[in-house]
């Protein structure tokens, strides 16, 4: 019988799923593909690897990166008339972009300054810094980087999160003349 954890897998177990397991992208609706695309490409600085209305049976539906190199993050999937769902309603909350370092997070909220969008909150939740916004169909975003674990505050061994105001001027991460915005 092969020893999983001496060939680099975790062990078999029915009640767990595997650890190395992660979320890979996530699909939106959109009333207006067009303007969707613009706010993830233009304002978020992702890039389109697929335009599903080029295709020889054409349908509305656009992939985005953030490196091009991975197939997509993010999936717009246009549905003419859809409205928003009223506020604090089931469903999706938000959903997170990780940024690999503060000084990228930064990089994200210069971005969304420059383009005057809206910044619902800036938060520090102990095991990392985020800007929450919106998209324009109403989609919940979280522009996030997680601090190293072993700088999550923890009580006891035990992991213990918070919620409060990012008191820190992420635009400090950046060069002074890359401070100002547009």
């Amino acid at each position: 019988m092969p020893n999983n954890v001496e060939e680099g897998r975790a062990p078999i177990n029915d009640t767990a799923i595997h650890p190395a397991t992660r979320i890979g992208h996530v699909a939106l609706w959109t009333s207006d593909l067009d303007r969707a695309i613009a706010f993830y490409r233009d304002v978020l600085g992702l890039q389109v690897t697929q335009d599903m209305r080029e295709e020889p049976t054409p349908r509305p539906l656009v992939f985005l990166s953030a490196s091009g190199s991975y197939h997509h993050h993010v999936g717009l999937v246009e549905q003419r008339g859809n409205t928003a769902p009223p506020e604090r309603h089931t469903g999706l909350f938000h959903f997170a972009l990780l940024y690999p370092d503060r000084r990228e997070l930064a990089r994200a909220l210069k971005r969304l300054l420059d383009h005057d969008w809206p910044i619902e909150s800036m938060r520090d939740y102990g095991i990392s810094e985020v800007v929450n916004i919106h998209d324009p169909d109403g989609n919940g975003v979280e522009l996030c980087y997680d601090r190293p674990a072993e700088q999550w505050p923890r009580v006891d061994g035990r992991l213990r999160m918070f919620n409060k105001k990012l008191e820190a001027d992420l635009l400090e991460e950046l060069p002074e003349e890359k401070r100002s915005t547009a």
